[in-house]
């Protein structure tokens, strides 16, 4: 049984899929979990991976990391300029770098096509909902360490822009960012076994 953190999740997706598996699994988020689970710690990220109880007890053996993309998506791109000037984008940066740069063995830093893939490096592999069983379209990013690339579980058609295409709403952000349980479910059967 591996401690695994799922950091910035909220809806547990990752979280529990990895729990199911036998192992001790953890989200934390800045925010309240959306299901209201004992699994989930209410802090930065970065404070949980040095300084809970698992960490300094246990450590982590693994992190899923899942930082926010305001600043960084390429589908904001138009907004970039200001972003820089105030240091948004760069604080943006300095938190998705410290979860690339944690003490943890095994990492996957997931984000959407932005600038990571020059801040950093190209990512590991992208990956689309439909490779998992859901149709749709959204290219996913994967910054992988010590974890083999996704394999695709269920190749589905449709393949909309579902999410591209969502209107305005008061949680359209959080309904974009969310993880699809297809992906959730391939993470922790694909990934559990080098975890160990």
């Amino acid at each position: 049984m591996a401690n695994i953190l799922i950091a910035c999740e909220r809806s547990g997706k990752v979280r529990d899929a990895f729990r199911r598996l036998g192992h001790n699994a953890w989200s934390c988020d800045i925010e309240p979990a959306d299901d209201g689970s004992k699994y989930h710690i209410q802090r930065d990220a970065l404070s949980v991976i040095l300084g809970h109880k698992w960490a300094s007890a246990h450590g982590w053996d693994a992190l899923i990391a899942f930082p926010p993309c305001t600043h960084l998506a390429s589908s904001g791109a138009r907004w970039f300029p200001e972003k820089r000037a105030d240091g948004r984008q760069q604080q943006a940066i300095d938190f998705f770098m410290a979860l690339v740069d944690a003490p943890i063995k095994h990492i996957a830093v997931e984000n959407p096509v932005g600038i990571m893939s020059t801040e950093y490096r190209k990512p590991s592999q992208i990956i689309q909902p439909w490779q998992y069983g859901h149709g749709e379209t959204k290219a996913t990013c994967l910054w992988l360490k010590n974890l083999p690339k996704l394999q695709p579980t269920e190749i589905v058609d449709g393949r909309e822009q579902r999410i591209w295409k969502m209107g305005p709403s008061a949680d359209r952000a959080k309904k974009r960012s969310e993880t699809y349980d297809g992906i959730a479910r391939a993470m922790a059967a694909q990934w559990h076994k080098a975890i160990k």
